[in-house]
């Protein structure tokens, strides 16, 4: 490569050309030929103080132009001045120090800086202001491009990925698909006003289709691969139906977008620890060396299959362990939780972490026939007794004078929080710890419903129908649900024994999914919709008819009444996801605007109206994707 200045005098004569001489890295230890491309170029100096480099300075430099390894870190000099030579006007020579400025560090950054404010405004490297800075500033850019280039060795070409796995699943049908990509790229129009409009929200139509679409065994198509990993980084609710559509693809993706690593993690070892040959072996190594998030995964992953193995695996490392992690690792064992876990559990119990022991503690209680839960019985049968000298017959409550270290290994917290008592705290603590059978054999066999019945003195009714609601979430018991709750008919909307409707929401989650929306329509039918959201989200999708026509009953009777639509508009968005389409046909009827009221909220009517149209248009679009989905490939 030769560099000729342009003579200024034409009678001088020309100089003669001189090449560039050879640059030998100074500083710079040879590099491995056979290391890892990104190990060769941190070693050949390229990546401190040089500036990003693009792959096009890489993809443009002719053959044998990475063959030099040392440039961009100080080692190469300038080209020496030329004898004879003339200065080109407005340019500094050959020797100066524009060209000499390819030789320190954070070179590039600087003169990308002087282009991007301009000459006149920052100076170039090297340079003085003037005409010539602008061609004398590209001039020390094109040097320190050759350098940079020349400063890499040729590295051999990364390996080719593996192919994608193939998906066994049958395809998408042609019309599901078309509907897949809408909704993941439609967005659903507004109307003036920040109105929502009478068209359907499309994203929060999307976890039903992928609900239907897993439930059928679809594969998804290649190409709504990337638009179904952003999706689901942007909602987690979205993840775990996402995921299993997209399947091995998707996983397979993952590798080559930092942003999609949540999949990787969301599945243990990345689709890598699935049962087989060598998975235990693979398990063990993500479990040894994978992240935290990853480990979470796998731990829980493995306890869906082998419940044993995860506790084992949990068993081998728990000592060393964060108090932080073992709590985590310590919760994934809800799934499947069994009697054997009670070992393990037990010597939680002595844990350093007070998290942890609680923990423990409350999983053991969930356990009916663990030690802990025979001693948490005895503690609280000391505590509650009969007192059959009233009629009708009264519970006493007799709360714990003190905590011991007994009680607080067994996991009760000791300090209560803001403004609660302490022996009502510990009580509290007592009795939703101690197994639900243990209240019958205490009363003379008296049943759950008859128990609740009873009158409780001084006060604690409250507190120990509470603990008892919590007892029967965590031990899963419906028949203690079925009395705490009441009838959905009874004139107190908070029940016998729930001390609020998160109480109420809570313990119908313990009853079938028939049972669970008949007890909501009938509360509907006496409460309204005003106390009823909670406990509407606690129902099956899609609604069954009863609860379905009861809640659009509701919301006709409060449109007769004048209100505004989005007092309602929580119960109007889950109508539109759960509502049975076949229900579409009955609400034609309320499409038309209401005569309002002289007391109604003015424009009430047409609100109303255009909140059912939209709620129509999503039922018969609901009604419209369930039928793509059942069409064949």
């Amino acid at each position: 490569m030769t560099r000729t200045p342009a003579p200024t005098d034409p009678s001088a004569p020309a100089p003669t050309p001189v090449p560039w001489p050879s640059v030998v890295p100074t500083g710079s230890p040879p590099t491995d030929a056979t290391a890892p491309p990104a190990q060769r170029r941190a070693d050949s100096g390229t990546g401190a103080g040089t500036g990003p480099e693009t792959d096009a300075d890489t993809a443009e430099s002719p053959p044998g132009a990475d063959a030099v390894a040392g440039s961009g870190t100080g080692a190469r000099s300038a080209p020496p001045a030329v004898a004879g030579a003339q200065p080109v006007p407005g340019r500094p020579p050959a020797g100066s120090s524009a060209h000499a400025s390819g030789s320190g560090p954070g070179v590039w950054e600087e003169l990308v800086t002087s282009a991007l404010l301009g000459t006149d405004r920052r100076t170039p490297p090297g340079g003085e202001r003037g005409p010539g800075a602008a061609a004398a500033l590209l001039d020390a850019a094109a040097a320190e491009t050759v350098r940079r280039r020349a400063g890499l060795r040729p590295a051999r070409a990364a390996r080719v990925p593996d192919p994608a796995p193939e998906d066994p699943r049958p395809p998408l049908p042609e019309a599901a698909a078309r509907r897949l990509t809408m909704l993941l790229t439609d967005r659903p129009g507004t109307a003036g006003g920040g109105r929502r409009g009478s068209a359907p929200d499309l994203m929060e139509l999307l976890p039903q289709w992928l609900a239907t679409a897993n439930a059928r065994g679809f594969a998804a198509p290649p190409q709504t691969l990337p638009a179904l990993l952003d999706a689901a980084r942007g909602r987690t609710d979205l993840r775990p139906a996402a995921l299993k559509f997209a399947g091995p693809r998707a996983l397979w993706l993952a590798r080559f977008n930092p942003d999609w690593r949540f999949a990787l993690r969301a599945t243990p070892g990345g689709g890598t620890a699935s049962p087989g040959s060598g998975a235990t072996e693979r398990a063990r190594r993500l479990w040894a060396e994978g992240l935290f998030a990853e480990r979470v995964a796998l731990l829980a992953a493995l306890r869906a299959r082998d419940a044993v193995g995860a506790r084992e695996l949990l068993a081998s490392t728990w000592a060393t362990e964060r108090a932080e992690d073992r709590l985590m690792f310590l919760d994934s064992l809800r799934t499947g939780l069994e009697a054997a876990d009670e070992p393990f559990l037990e010597q939680a119990l002595a844990d350093r972490s007070r998290n942890v022991r609680a923990t423990a503690a409350e999983l053991l209680s969930a356990l009916p026939r663990s030690a802990l839960a025979a001693r948490m019985a005895a503690r609280a049968a000391t505590c509650v007794s009969l007192d059959r000298t009233r009629t009708p017959p009264a519970i006493v409550v007799e709360a714990p004078h003190e905590c011991d270290a007994g009680m607080e290994r067994d996991g009760v917290v000791a300090k209560p929080p803001a403004g609660r008592g302490e022996r009502s705290w510990w009580f509290g603590q007592l009795a939703e710890a101690a197994p639900l059978a243990t209240w019958p054999a205490r009363f003379a066999g008296r049943t759950a419903e008859e128990l609740v019945a009873l009158p409780v003195s001084d006060g604690w009714q409250g507190e120990l129908h509470a603990a008892w609601c919590r007892a029967a979430v965590r031990q899963r018991d419906g028949v203690w649900a079925r009395a705490l709750l009441g009838a959905p008919t009874a004139p107190d909307a908070g029940g016998p024994g729930a001390v609020s409707l998160a109480e109420r929401a809570k313990l119908l989650g313990t009853l079938g999914a028939g049972e669970r929306a008949e007890w909501v329509a009938g509360f509907i039918a006496t409460h309204g919709l005003s106390e009823a959201f909670q406990l509407l989200g606690m129902c099956g999708v899609p609604w069954a008819t009863p609860l379905g026509r009861a809640v659009v009953d509701a919301l006709n009777i409060a449109r007769d009444a004048g209100s505004y639509p989005w007092s309602f508009s929580g119960v109007m968005g889950l109508a539109e996801r759960c509502l049975d389409p076949s229900e579409a046909g009955r609400l034609d009827g309320l499409l038309a605007i209401p005569d309002e009221p002289e007391d109604a909220s003015p424009g009430a009517g047409g609100y109303w109206a255009e909140a059912f149209q939209r709620l129509v248009t999503t039922l018969r679009l609901r009604a419209a994707m369930a039928e793509e989905l059942r069409a064949g490939p």
